[in-house]
């Protein structure tokens, strides 16, 4: 059935190739819309199943979103956003969700239009449904800014109490964010309640338009805000820890495989040993940790202790192994160091048993119904997770950077460097 329903003619005419592309479109809505209808019916089982079992009505639940996530194939962070407009469409706005099924709204517009409503009570919410995709004659042609302003535009009519409550709650939820860019860049992004926004951006370009040197207006505005923000100027070192993980034959130049930076992933082997070398600054720290990996695989060793909590050392290889949350799918930055089998069921407090999580996915393996297990195959290092329905999830930690049976080095720089050697043995 799907090798004829996906089938491509391969002697179709263009008019033809279009009428192709816009079915799949369709269908991607369709299928869109039927994950919605069985995370709902998947939800309202499980806590059905729970009400039985005399599980409190507050636990109920526990870790599906979890589950949602890894049956997407995405990381646990992002389950609870699935589970919740599921639970939207199907029970709350039906012509939304009718209006996914037919293509005439993406899975990401009718996102949008759930997200814009989620401070409306049930009632404004089915009347914003009702008004604004009964009829979805009206949708088309709109992009996803026109859905959201739309949707704004309604609910803000609709409870004008509920918007300026959720701006306020926004607030909350200010941060700073990091992510790679190409040629050795980052993005570093904050999230601010809009008026700080402005005057961030304000400072910054009035910095530049009192500046006046070779330097634009662009490079001006950002290293204003390397100087503001850290106290120096733009173009000195900044005393820091920086986590970088590379060959020693790299560091030498004997050979130009690719370093790992903790926080933003690959970086040059040119731009790695720039790092190192300016971590000999006089004024600043530098570091030799002696570490030791697989002749084979290139993966750390064991480490062990009799501590109930990871200790720093441990804790420090967990994430030199691990780099990013050992969930499957999850990219998120490690925050937690958990043991794969609780301490309460006698799991021991080595690297073996250890695994760098992000905060949702060491959460969501400690309800009911879950399991962890690890192993390690030839020095690589496999955590096996078992959902309550019994579905099983693998992921192994990547091997260091360099060659695979010759001498590695991990160094933690941050023009304070820490070198950390592993040797093959």
């Amino acid at each position: 059935m799907f090798e004829s329903l996906f089938d491509i003619d391969p002697d179709a005419t263009e008019a033809e190739l279009r009428a192709d592309v816009e079915r799949f479109e369709r269908l991607k809505s369709a299928a869109a819309a039927a994950q919605a209808r069985a995370t709902a019916q998947w939800a309202a089982k499980r806590r059905a199943a729970e009400a039985l079992a005399g599980v409190p009505a507050a636990q109920r639940g526990r870790g599906l979103a979890a589950e949602v996530a890894l049956a997407r194939h995405e990381a646990p962070i992002r389950g609870g956003t699935h589970l919740g407009m599921a639970r939207a469409l199907v029970h709350e706005m039906p012509h939304t969700l009718a209006a996914l099924e037919r293509g005439h709204l993406s899975e990401w517009r009718a996102t949008l239009i759930v997200r814009e409503s989620a401070c409306l009570s049930v009632d404004h919410r089915r009347q914003l449904d009702a008004e604004l995709c009964a009829d979805p004659s009206r949708l088309e042609g709109w992009g996803d800014k026109r859905v959201a302003a739309e949707a704004k535009a309604i609910v803000t009519r609709l409870d004008v109490e509920a918007v300026v409550a959720r701006s306020a709650k926004a607030a909350e939820d200010r941060c700073v964010t990091i992510r790679p860019a190409p040629d050795t860049m980052a993005y570093v992004t904050a999230l601010l309640p809009v008026a700080q926004g402005v005057a961030v951006y304000a400072a910054l370009k009035r910095a530049a338009d009192t500046t006046f040197d070779d330097r634009s207006r662009g490079q001006i505005m950002a290293d204003t805000l390397v100087e503001r923000t850290t106290g120096r100027p733009a173009e000195q070192p900044v005393p820091m820890t920086l986590n970088l993980v590379m060959a020693d034959t790299t560091l030498a130049g004997d050979d130009e495989s690719p370093a790992w930076l903790a926080d933003y992933g690959p970086v040059p082997a040119g731009f790695a040993r720039t790092l190192t070398g300016g971590a000999a600054d006089p004024e600043l720290k530098s570091t030799l940790r002696r570490l030791y990996r697989h002749p084979q695989s290139g993966h750390l060793v064991a480490m062990e202790s009799r501590a109930q909590l990871f200790p720093k050392g441990l804790s420090t290889l967990l994430e030199l192994r691990d780099r990013t949350c050992r969930t499957p799918y999850c990219d998120a930055p490690i925050r937690h160091h958990d043991h794969a089998v609780p301490r309460r069921r006698h799991g021991p407090t080595s690297a073996l048993n250890g695994l760098g999580l992000c905060e949702a996915g060491n959460y969501a393996k400690e309800a009911p119904g879950w399991s962890v297990r690890t192993e390690e195959v030839d020095g690589a290092h496999t955590a096996e997770f078992t959902t309550p329905t019994g579905a099983v999830y693998r992921s192994t930690a990547p091997p260091l950077p360099g060659p695979p049976v010759r001498t590695v080095s991990v160094i933690e720089c941050g023009l304070s460097v820490d070198l950390v050697r592993f040797n093959a043995a």
